[in-house]
């Protein structure tokens, strides 16, 4: 132990085995004591058995497998605290990991000892990883952070951890120890960004060191205990090239796309949550120049452009006090002003959607955001509610003139029922047929059939309809093939 000397306490703060512990340590050697060194059963050598003891040994193999776990989880915690009296937390933020490792090893091998218990190789492995987790990480949800398969973690309570894999959910096996330790962790996280969650403030979004998008809500708005969604963010840039390989859209549409976004045409990506809008907007973003200046404004940075000149604004919340906020429309308001080639808003949800539209009429060609809708008509209607709801007074007419003037392209994400992500249509606005806006769809996704396994047929296909914007793609250097527009029979 003298080794690990600088990771340790002082000897005269909290003392390392504080007497208050003693108590404690008997009823945990009992049970795990008497379960760790039981020999494994020899299998049954594969003869004919009656099927009813086969069925009937399932749950209680299952069970005895719960009280396993539950009497680690018991001991995992009164470790914790043995580890939180025993390290110097300071001295831990630049310590080696390998050292930190060896040090919380040797600290659970000597209160494991004290307490008489003995563990077996690989859960005293498990306790070990689990320790440093709990010490540097967010406790159990860090082997779920670091598995590149899952896309979101939804957490509804402490025994309750769902994830998400390739579009489908599914229930964890990983649990919290109870509601104070969910809290625990929870209080982690947006401590780390400066943020608070309790009972008058009961809700919280942030950004975890990776990227990832929190949101938290605590009791008393989460009735059955605290609930946590966590997008975890793409380390990987996906590019054009990957999702046309994925089949997320065709390469007929990559190629209008390029033109559309290169001859700056305004875009709006519509979809709703997990539609994959963010990604789509991610890789439009790839066809803009090099010697363009981009501005990006976001609620939770999670846009990764590959330009040189990137300016990113990220909105801020109120503080205790209920002052200090920053919104979205503050930031675009001073972007504004900052010479923009392009302007990127992350997600426009409120009344910024009046500076958003004001900068596309106004010189900022090229300007994209995302918007929560089902079809590229919902999203001009969602357009007009959100500039009614900001206290503007327009006629319908007049605020659906300043949309069609400022909206060129509206690309349409959808997630389907087999957790597939695809571009389903894109659609141009040509602009006003009287109180009316025009629009034309270009490409759809079409709809073929259902495999047994659930999967679904399509194809995509062109409309048959020519770009209203063909002449400005020639301006620009961008002669598409006509055959592209050309249907599939």
């Amino acid at each position: 132990m003298a080794m690990f000397s600088r990771f340790k306490k002082p000897e005269d703060g909290v003392p390392q085995r504080p007497a208050t512990m003693a108590p404690v340590t008997k009823p945990l050697a009992a049970p795990v004591a008497a379960a760790a060194p039981e020999p494994p059963k020899a299998k049954p050598k594969p003869v004919a058995a009656p099927a009813a003891p086969t069925a009937k040994a399932v749950p209680v193999a299952a069970d005895k497998d719960r009280k396993r776990r539950e009497r680690l989880q018991d001991l995992k915690v009164e470790l914790h605290k043995r580890l939180l009296d025993s390290l110097n937390l300071a001295a831990l933020e630049n310590a080696p990991e390998a050292s930190l490792r060896a040090e919380i090893a040797a600290i659970a091998g000597e209160a494991l000892d004290e307490m008489s218990i003995v563990l077996n190789k690989e859960d005293r492995s498990t306790i070990n990883q689990e320790l440093y987790d709990e010490v540097m990480g967010l406790g159990p949800l860090e082997p779920l952070l670091k598995d590149d398969t899952i896309n979101d973690i939804l957490v509804n309570g402490p025994q309750q951890i769902f994830i998400e894999r390739d579009g489908r959910l599914e229930l964890s096996d990983v649990t919290f120890k109870d509601e104070r330790h969910l809290l625990r962790i929870i209080d982690k996280i947006v401590s780390a960004v400066g943020r608070r969650v309790d009972e008058s403030n009961p809700y919280v979004d942030a950004r975890l060191s990776d990227g990832s998008r929190f949101n938290a809500m605590v009791p008393p708005i989460a009735v059955d205990g605290s609930l946590v969604s966590i997008r975890k963010f793409k380390k990987e840039k996906l590019a054009i090239d990957d999702l046309v390989k994925f089949g997320a859209f065709t390469e007929e549409m990559a190629a209008y796309l390029q033109a559309a976004v290169a001859c700056r045409l305004n875009v709006i990506v519509s979809g709703g949550t997990g539609s994959g809008k963010t990604t789509t907007l991610n890789a439009l973003s790839s066809f803009i120049d090099n010697s363009e200046r981009i501005l990006t404004i976001e609620d939770t940075a999670e846009l990764q452009l590959q330009q040189i000149h990137v300016g990113r604004m990220e909105s801020r919340p109120a503080n205790v006090e209920g002052k200090g906020a920053v919104t979205q429309r503050d930031c675009l308001r001073n972007a504004l002003r900052m010479r923009p080639d392009r302007i990127i808003v992350g997600e426009t949800r409120g009344e910024e959607v009046i500076d958003m539209l004001q900068a596309m009429n106004t010189g900022h060609d090229g300007s994209m955001t995302t918007i929560h809708a089902n079809s590229a008509r919902d999203a001009c209607s969602r357009l007009e509610n959100m500039i009614s709801m900001s206290g503007i007074e327009m006629p319908i007419k007049a605020v659906r003139a300043q949309i069609a003037s400022a909206v060129n392209l509206i690309v349409q994400a959808s997630r389907l029922q087999d957790g597939s992500r695809r571009m389903v249509s894109i659609t141009e606005v040509t602009g006003m047929e009287g109180e009316v806006i025009s629009m034309q769809e270009i490409f759809r996704y079409e709809r073929l059939g259902l495999e047994p396994n659930g999967k679904i047929i399509g194809r995509f296909n062109a409309t048959g309809v020519r770009s209203h914007f063909s002449e400005r793609f020639k301006q620009w250097g961008y002669v598409l093939p006509a055959e592209i527009f050309d249907p599939i029979p």
